[in-house]
């Protein structure tokens, strides 16, 4: 099996090569895997003791965030290599300071593993939720180095747990502590013999928590809501949009209205704005004399997170398609959580469900009902509020679990 996965990794590479003649993120890649050896070798240069959090794309790092600035609080003089796969990730955090060295981890071939292992030196590595590169993991593991995989989840379809999967089992047993999400997932890996297993929970929790407390005040936000209550939509595509746009139509003066739309380009923020018959400005333009408007169109990046402490409701978006965003950011300022349908695969927004600080939608209807609901009883809406608050909560501490268990004492007294 080592045989033809090291062949699929160079077949992958030279699929790359021929991708990257039409796909610029193919190009993107192909670039940092170009120059990974020199910025490893002149980071390293400087010395020091390092520890390794590699992560696919930016989604992973914003798991592996809250323990790798914790590690940064803990042990200021460790020096930090924070590698990425995807473009996506590396391209957005190339910069992040948190790190002494940002580069694309280079594809997976047992040379450069060898060589990027024998450049890094890491006295510690940690891969974030569904990093499995056979010869990295098998390298560290020879090498006796801590390696700790974080905020992992499985299901049965993976491979692990298929006849085929012992190739894939054999990675799990080279990690000195898997730390997973749920318990459900800690079972799966009992029943194939992986019990080098903890139970730690997710940290995206923490980092939501990091997140609420360094949030910013919004004064525009605040002059457009007014004494009202406010209902935003985060991270909202077309699908969620056009729902939403029809309950603002027939119930405009039941609340103030916020879109955050995923893509912000002119031409699709002008096609939400013609979706609205009710008056409606963007951020950018919008002055304290234009209280009329009713809903208003943040078309900026970067506000979102601070925004939600503004909102009485949020709708995040994404359940249209393959997958919702963040539901953990709006629910930590304790506020009911609308989503599409397609959310079965997010632990988090299947249990807010459930717990009742969550509602899902998947027609005008059905957004028509819960809102109203949450709208005229003020009873239930306290209730989800409060679950929503409390789920957040009751499940934060991830971070804290993972540190204690890397460096055998208590990280909320360590740092």
């Amino acid at each position: 099996m080592d045989i033809i996965y090291n062949a699929f990794i160079h077949l992958f590479i030279i699929a790359a090569r021929f991708s990257a003649l039409f796909s610029p993120k193919a190009r993107v890649w192909l670039r940092g895997q170009e120059g990974w050896e020199e910025k490893l070798r002149a980071a390293v240069g400087s010395g020091g003791s390092w520890i390794w959090m590699h992560c696919a794309s930016l989604g992973e790092f914003e798991q592996g965030r809250p323990v790798l600035e914790a590690i940064r609080k803990r042990s200021p003089e460790k020096k930090i290599l924070l590698t990425f796969f995807s473009p996506s990730g590396y391209e957005v955090r190339k910069n992040y300071s948190g790190a002494d060295c940002v580069c694309y981890l280079p594809a997976d071939t047992r040379a450069n593993a060898e060589r990027f292992l024998e450049l890094s030196s890491p006295e510690l590595v940690i891969f974030v939720k569904y990093e499995f590169w056979n010869n990295y993991i098998a390298l560290v593991s020879r090498q006796g180095r801590p390696f700790y995989l974080i905020s992992a989840i499985f299901r049965p379809t993976q491979h692990f747990f298929k006849f085929y999967g012992a190739f894939f089992r054999r990675m799990l047993q080279k990690f000195t502590v898997i730390f997973v999400q749920d318990g459900r997932s800690a079972e799966l890996l009992a029943g194939i013999g992986v019990t080098n297993v903890i139970v730690s929970g997710d940290t995206r929790f923490d980092r939501v928590l990091e997140i609420a407390s360094a949030a910013r005040s919004i004064d525009i936000i605040e002059a457009f809501r007014g004494d009202e209550r406010l209902f935003i939509a985060g991270s909202s595509w077309k699908p969620d949009e056009e729902i939403i746009a029809g309950y603002i139509n027939r119930h405009p003066s039941a609340m103030k209205w916020i879109f955050a739309p995923h893509e912000i380009h002119d031409s699709n923020l002008r096609r939400l704005e013609g979706l609205l018959e009710v008056p409606c400005t963007r951020y950018s333009a919008f002055t304290g004399n234009r209280n009329e408007a009713r809903v208003m169109i943040i078309d900026n990046i970067g506000m979102l997170s601070s925004a939600y402490r503004y909102a009485s409701v949020a709708a995040v978006g994404g359940g249209f398609g393959k997958g919702i965003h963040n539901v953990l950011e709006p629910a930590c300022w304790g506020i009911p959580v609308l989503f599409g349908p397609k959310h079965e695969k997010f632990m988090e927004a299947v249990e807010m469900r459930r717990q009742g600080g969550g509602f899902s939608f998947e027609s005008y209807v059905e957004f028509e009902t819960v809102t109203d609901r949450l709208i005229g009883n003020n009873e239930e809406y306290e209730r989800a509020a409060a679950s929503a608050a409390n789920f957040v909560k009751a499940n934060s501490g991830a971070t804290a679990v993972i540190l204690r268990e890397i460096f055998h004492e208590d990280i909320n007294n360590a740092v």
